[in-house]
């Protein structure tokens, strides 16, 4: 009776995330049909490139969007995981539907810009930081920043920037100058914002893990989100009791998954997690899961 009680708690979770990942592709739509685009201004990552594209060529920002991310849903899948590739595909596909369904809808601000960034920053911020914190991502530039910042020595963080400096420069070929520059501080804003939605997000994160299970934790961490860990022992102050505690560094796109791993083995472990400004050396690396 437990278990099937514990499979449909399950089960709800799961749905309750799918929606939180459609709502945030919305909301995301909402921000670039009714403020950004109207005043020419574009949004970073493959969005950015998908915008600018359909200025030039007249097709459906949609259409676009859900094409160039399929390469980067791929790529999630590889690297982080079966769910958090099928909850980007909800993610995305519902921001591809929602940006046809209000292509006509009425801009609710015109002409000021500091207010369309402020606007639209906080909008598309706000849409994508609940789609990451429910596990899924609504735009492929993430995932691959995750990947070069294995390749090459910069953090994730410095990537994403990088990246969208090539962006902002595509999008200055169609907005022009200014265009690009309310681009890139709309895209700051909305990176702001997604920080306070998504805690955490801008580096990668240490799990500090007490459980009667850490052999099993280990293992599943090992297998279902493709990250090594290590052992030490720990004892109570109190009762001097021995433990094992696990460590686990991960990078922010797969905070949500080791906290369900965490929650399927072991709902009474006790977790401690650390920001982590920077990760070099080492083994920092992970093994392709499917």
């Amino acid at each position: 009776m437990g278990n099937v009680k514990k499979q449909r708690s399950k089960r709800l979770k799961i749905i309750l995330r799918g929606l939180m990942i459609v709502i945030g592709g919305f909301i995301t739509a909402y921000g670039l049909e009714a403020v950004l685009i109207p005043n020419n201004v574009s949004d970073g990552g493959v969005t950015g490139v998908s915008i600018v594209g359909s200025e030039l060529f007249g097709l459906p920002l949609g259409v676009l969007i859900a094409i160039l991310n399929l390469p980067f849903i791929w790529l999630g899948y590889q690297q982080i995981g079966k769910s958090f590739a099928i909850n980007s595909v909800i993610g995305i596909a519902s921001l591809s539907i929602a940006t046809s369904v209000m292509h006509y809808i009425p801009t609710i601000i015109q002409q000021d810009t500091m207010l369309v960034t402020v606007v639209g920053g906080v909008i598309i911020g706000f849409g994508m930081g609940l789609a990451l914190r429910n596990g899924g991502a609504l735009d492929g530039i993430d995932m691959l920043a995750v990947l070069l910042s294995r390749k090459l020595p910069f953090g994730t963080s410095d990537l994403i920037l990088y990246l969208n400096v090539f962006v902002f420069i595509i999008v200055s070929t169609v907005f022009g100058f200014q265009g690009a520059i309310l681009s890139a501080i709309a895209y700051f804003i909305a990176s702001k914002v997604i920080h306070v939605v998504e805690e955490g997000l801008s580096g990668s994160k240490t799990f500090k893990i007490i459980t009667n299970q850490p052999k099993v934790m280990v293992e599943t961490i090992r297998d279902r989100l493709g990250r090594s860990a290590t052992y030490k022992k720990a004892y109570g102050g109190y009762s001097h009791e021995q433990f094992t505690e696990i460590t686990c560094v991960i990078n922010r796109l797969e905070e949500s998954k080791i906290k369900e791993i965490i929650s399927d083995i072991d709902e009474n472990a006790f977790v401690t997690v650390y920001e982590v400004a920077e990760v070099k050396g080492g083994n920092f690396r992970k093994n392709n899961i499917h």
